[in-house]
């Protein structure tokens, strides 16, 4: 492995919806190409890749693993991945180590939802990607579909998956669940897809070889070439011609032996492009005579068997069995894995061209703007970023690796003899303790250098800055490297080195890795960018043992558990409680499992799952922006004073765009790197969020900035229905200053909500009595909304001639309590204590002189500081700002698709009714008796859906939820009838029943501890004693 040549190496990876039938495919790859680990007969029955038992017990993959492939001279490491949405952060460790991408699509199921999230995946890693139609042969036997019509299915398909990709290269900034609902682009009738042309942006095109169309469960599959290569000598065109010709509005012409375009038929011709003749109609021939030999089928096997020298055993030929023949014939005319392996050999990128694509994704140009910086440093860093993207292996070229996961390998699968034959010490754990019967190993992948064992590395966090020597030993780690191991499945091949563009498990990194990390021969290098995570963990369950003498083992289990799934998060609640954060249900019940019996190894009782919600207030419609304009009136706003009366704290509440609260929430990430200095003071880091990369000369930030502009013109664009474009131009400009005057974000200093300067124009609060605290737009200056110069004027501007000068040093010495107070307020609303969602405060706080009347002994001791009671002021000003504008509650949505037959959908949506669903999109999938329905889904009703679809309908119904949005309730939790027909329907109030957002925040109150107003007695008739006579 050492001496081998990268050119000849291929690092790919298999990505699809779930059931699409990945692991099927990887099995046929293994069967042919794995050095006889799998037989051929239980390819497609076995699944070698999923070696855990609740894998084979669930038929679904959980994990993404690796297995080393021989073909032809070469060398081709192949990465497994889950489909399914609860194992997705899988997905993106296996995308960061891989250079390509097997992209399966079912020709019977179509594009769903993961599917384009898998696209979306490789598009922001840079992958290569093929595409491969899975189970062609559904269309022959299930379906029953005739050449023709299985032509334009597939045509169909691919014009959708490549409508996705130019959607990302467009930068088109779509969520997978806009993009579902917004339906296939570039839609066109049924009648007119054969008609369509190729456009040579496009990725996917079968006449390039990068599409393969494949029956995994039989093992055979072909792409265009193989079948151009077949007829080039018998139709005596050139292979190039047939390429170009056997895929789109193509003809030949029999008797001229001419291939002609659409244009060139006669009127009334019937025929059919050279796909549909040449290829599928061949295999709908061979099936039919498979399937029915009774009608001369059996010559026809015959003969396909004899025309290509097929060496097929008799005794297969002659079985009862027409799948056993067909499978048999099939996969030794068209073998799946001969198919799969040249294309990937022929269209996928080897490490060294692939890491000089990748290079702007993995290590981004970082341009230092400090002359403080060491020039050494700098120098070195980008001799090693160069050395990544050249993939260079040379003895003087520094080791570079990313460990994208770590993963627990039972003790006993260890190998215990090394590469050559040496004793392995395997049995004593790397953090030194023995009682421990897992081990854990990093995935990794070399990207420069030579990765050997026994090797000194840094192990460098995300955090990590090799300028910032004050702070780089927090993100610094030195360790040195036990063994290297060739992962094969389960299975584990102990090797001395690694050159770069390998895949590797590395054992030593378990007590210095948690989940993944950078390794360096250098500690002067930047750390690779973070991977980009589909979806959060939002599942979270508290769990405690059922014996308290057990909490250590817990602990303990928590903490390796964290470490070896790579998605969960375990943290402590305010109450003491140990929480455990999971993408889903399936994933959780995973998380559960591998604690009793791997990990902690007791029993535990697990709490039912506490639902996350936000707080915001309603939205006016067609008013909110006329908000704005209402901040100066004093019925609007809050006020309150601190307990020694020295501050008056007016707050103003307005509600924020959906869109620009959407966008503020998914970009918390660069937002933090924005807010903490990162991109602007000591470096830039040139990459948009969006996995685009921005150009040398560009502003980085200039993507958000636009996103957010867009954001704000999308509100303007909902409100056509007015034609006054004066009023439309003073909106926007009330926009544009607002966007200006940006104090903070929280919470958390990245949240959706926003803190803004008090208008200093309009209001003459400073006075000789008083002085304001203005504040600075230090987040406006940040993202480039407000220039250095202009933040600089306003505060030489602040102090005024009238009140002392002692004044206006307090008053901007309180302006971090202010910032204290609205983080605070917004990490805990009124309602429940969650989250506040989408809201702009205005705090207006004046500070009057102490009262020379007073004692200053003692004032401060009664009171408390005075920076701690403006910052508690703020807090509650700002709550009850909220309260004071009609609050709402704010919950997560699933977004949810399921497949169910027409018979059992009165049962389909008489379970989304129960569970509080809104069903968006209906559609029957063409040549099926299913229908497809999109629904969205909250949350709190989404636990056990799945399994009471599948009781109520009988296992026919499947679903598949993804977090999708943040969706306000239309409910008011303090509903009182007023109106003469309210007062009429619900009665004066008294019996009025809580309504479904009253109910989840007493749920919520009644779960942390806080006070919930209930009747304590139901019914108040008289109590007695209900004694027993004896």
């Amino acid at each position: 492995m050492g001496d081998f040549d990268p050119r000849k190496l291929r690092n790919i990876c298999i990505l699809a919806h779930v059931d699409h039938g990945k692991t099927t495919l990887a099995d046929h790859l293994i069967a042919a190409s794995g050095g006889g680990v799998l037989h051929p007969k239980q390819a497609g029955k076995l699944r070698f890749m999923d070696y855990l038992d609740e894998e084979q017990r669930r038929a679904i993959t959980m994990k993404s693993s690796s297995i080393v492939l021989r073909y032809k001279e070469y060398c081709v490491n192949l990465i497994d991945s889950p489909g399914h949405m609860d194992f997705c952060s899988e997905v993106s460790t296996a995308a960061r180590l891989s250079d390509g991408a097997l992209v399966l699509v079912d020709a019977v199921e179509g594009v769903h939802i993961q599917t384009h999230a898998v696209l979306r995946q490789a598009w922001v890693e840079k992958v290569t990607p093929c595409l491969v139609l899975n189970k062609i042969d559904r269309l022959i036997s299930e379906l029953k579909m005739s050449p023709m019509e299985a032509y334009e299915r597939l045509l169909r398909i691919v014009h959708e998956v490549n409508g996705i990709m130019s959607a990302y290269k467009s930068e088109k900034y779509l969520s997978d669940v806009d993009s579902i609902l917004a339906g296939p682009s570039g839609e066109v009738a049924d009648e007119n897809y054969e008609l369509l042309e190729d456009d040579e942006g496009d990725i996917f095109q079968p006449q390039k070889g990068n599409v393969a169309f494949a029956c995994g469960l039989d093992g055979w599959g072909f792409s265009i070439w193989d079948f151009a290569e077949l007829y080039a000598t018998k139709l005596g065109a050139s292979m190039d011609a047939l390429r170009k010709a056997l895929w789109g509005p193509r003809y030949y012409i029999s008797k001229t032996k001419m291939i002609v375009g659409q244009k060139a038929l006669s009127a009334g011709s019937k025929a059919q492009p050279m796909f549909v003749k040449f290829v599928l109609e061949p295999l709908w021939q061979v099936y039919q005579a498979a399937l029915h030999p009774s009608n001369g089928g059996k010559g026809m096997l015959e003969k396909v068997v004899k025309s290509f020298n097929l060496s097929v055993p008799p005794r297969e030929l002659q079985n009862r069995d027409p799948k056993v023949v067909l499978q048999a014939v099939m996969s030794r005319w068209l073998p799946l894995s001969d198919t799969i392996l040249s294309m990937v050999v022929r269209c996928m990128p080897d490490p060294i061209a692939a890491q000089s694509l990748r290079i702007s994704r993995l290590l981004p140009k970082r341009e230092v703007v400090d002359d403080i910086a060491g020039s050494e440093v700098v120098a070195e860093a980008e001799l090693v970023r160069r050395s990544v993207e050249i993939c260079s292996s040379g003895p003087e070229a520094p080791c570079v690796a990313f460990v994208s996961k770590m993963f627990a390998v039972p003790l006993k699968l260890l190998p215990q003899r090394g590469p050559n034959g040496e004793r392995l010490n395997d049995d004593i754990d790397e953090s030194g303790s023995t009682d421990s019967d897992e081990c854990f190993l990093a995935f990794a992948r070399v990207f420069s250098g030579v990765l050997a064992a026994g090797q000194r590395m840094f192990v460098l966090s995300a955090l990590y800055d090799p300028l910032k020597t004050e702070t780089a030993q927090k993100y610094l780690q030195v360790v040195e490297l036990h063994s290297l191991y060739l992962m094969m499945g389960q299975g584990l091949k102990p090797v001395s080195s690694a050159k770069a563009g390998n895949v590797v498990a590395i054992k030593g990194l378990g007590q210095y890795i948690l989940k993944s990390a950078t390794l360096s021969s250098t500690k002067n290098c930047w750390p690779f960018s973070s991977m980009l995570f589909q979806v959060s963990p939002t599942l979270k369950v508290a769990i405690e043992p059922s014996d308290p003498a057990d909490m250590g083992a817990l602990m303990k289990g928590l903490r390796l558990l964290n470490r070896a799934d790579s998605f969960v998060e375990v943290t402590v609640s305010s109450r003491g409680e140990h929480v455990l954060a999971a993408a889903g249900e399936v994933h959780l019940e995973r998380c559960i499992k591998d604690l009793k019996e791997r990990f902690a190894k007791v029993s535990l009782e697990v709490s039912p799952p506490l639902v996350s919600y936000k707080e915001t207030i309603e939205a006016e419609g067609s008013n909110l922006l006329d908000d704005i304009r209402l901040l100066s009136v004093s019925s609007e706003c809050v006020e309150k004073t601190t307990p020694n009366g020295r501050c008056t704290v007016r707050v103003h509440v307005l509600k924020l765009p959906t869109s620009l609260t959407k966008l503020l929430d998914e970009s918390s990430d660069i937002l933090g790197e924005v807010i903490g200095g990162k991109l602007g003071k000591t470096y830039k880091r040139l990459e948009s969020q969006g996995g685009s990369i921005a150009e040398d000369d560009e502003d980085p930030l200039e993507p958000l900035r636009k996103r957010i502009m867009d954001a704000v013109e999308g509100e303007f664009a909902s409100a056509r229905g007015e034609n006054d474009l004066d009023k439309m131009q003073r909106r926007r400009t009330l926009w544009y200053q607002i966007l200006k005057r940006i104090w903070a974000l929280g919470p958390s200093h990245v949240g959706p909500n926003m803190l803004l300067i008090p208008n200093c124009e309009g209001n003459n609060s400073s006075s000789e009595t008083c002085v304001l605290v203005r504040g600075t737009p230090n987040i406006s200056v940040k993202m480039g909304f407000l220039d250095n110069s202009s933040s600089s004027n306003a505060i030489r501007d602040k102090r005024g001639s009238g009140a002392p000068q002692s004044l206006y040093a307090e008053a901007e010495s309180l302006e971090s309590s202010i910032v204290s107070g609205f983080q605070m307020a917004t990490a805990a609303g009124p309602l429940c204590d969650e989250p506040m969602w989408g809201l702009a405060f205005i705090v207006e706080a004046s500070i009057f002189p102490p009262n020379e009347s007073d004692t200053p002994l003692h004032q401060p001791e009664q009171l408390g500081l005075f920076t701690g009671q403006v910052m508690t002021t703020v807090k509650d000003a700002c709550r009850a700002a909220v309260l004071q504008r009609k609050p709402r509650l704010v919950e997560a949505m699933y977004f949810c698709e399921l497949n169910t037959p027409t018979e059992y959908l009165g049962a389909m949506y008489a379970v989304l009714a129960r569970r509080r669903a809104r069903v968006v999109k209906e559609e029957m999938q063409e040549g099926s008796p299913l229908f497809t329905v999109h629904a969205y889904v909250p949350v709190a009703e989404s636990f056990g859906f799945p399994d009471e679809l599948r009781r109520w309908t009988s296992g026919a119904s499947s679903a598949l939820l993804v977090l999708s949005h943040w969706e306000a309730l239309s409910e008011d939790p303090f509903f009182v009838p007023k109106t003469e027909e309210e007062m009429e329907e619900f009665g004066d109030g008294s019996s009025v029943l809580q309504n479904t957002a009253r109910k989840l925040i007493d749920a919520v109150r009644r779960r942390k501890g806080l006070p919930v107003e209930e009747k304590v007695v139901q019914h108040a008739t008289k109590q007695r004693t209900l004694a027993r006579k004896v």
